[in-house]
């Protein structure tokens, strides 16, 4: 492979990085500032070598990953989950061989739009707005269980829905 500039490095791997320490728990400043000191600390590296692409991006990732455990123990908040090994492999399984993660986010997009309206409401105020299970029943006129239920079978849905997509995308030949 022949050596990527700067600018196609980081546009080619930034989305990756990013999505992949979104994924181990960072908030968006959090990932946003690491993502930029993993580049920083690559591009200062004077025997970088880009072998490929996934190898760079398993190098990115590693870099990322010691960034975040140093950060953590600088702030004194270390909580050991899984090994490096088990998220680099839970990463590998969700984005496979697109290193950005895009596929898989845009096959998400397409899944959330096949939920019901009121599936993707209650979904949104649980996740992104963090309104309690109880909340979400009143708001949708039902009980917490029947929230919890709804929530349950919509996460069961997109997971199914999501899987077939990237499936699709595996084994349809690339150009």
């Amino acid at each position: 492979m022949s050596e990527l500039s700067t600018a196609e490095l980081i546009q080619r791997h930034q989305n990756g990085v990013w999505r992949y320490l979104r994924a181990l728990g960072c908030d968006t400043n959090t990932a946003d500032d690491l993502t930029q000191e993993t580049f920083l600390r690559v591009l200062r590296r004077e025997n970088f070598v880009q072998h490929s692409d996934k190898a760079t991006s398993e190098y990115l990732r590693r870099t990322a990953y010691n960034l975040l455990v140093s950060n953590h123990r600088k702030l004194g908040r270390m909580r050991i989950t899984a090994s490096e090994a088990v998220l680099d492999e839970s990463w590998q399984q969700w984005a496979g061989k697109d290193l950005t993660g895009d596929e898989a986010v845009d096959a998400l997009r397409e899944c959330l739009a096949l939920l019901t309206d009121r599936a993707r409401k209650a979904l949104r105020m649980r996740f992104v707005e963090n309104i309690p299970r109880v909340k979400i029943g009143a708001s949708l006129g039902i009980t917490d269980h029947g929230a919890r239920n709804l929530m349950q079978r919509a996460k069961a849905q997109l997971r199914d829905c999501v899987g077939e997509r990237l499936k699709k995308t595996i084994d349809a030949p690339h150009g």
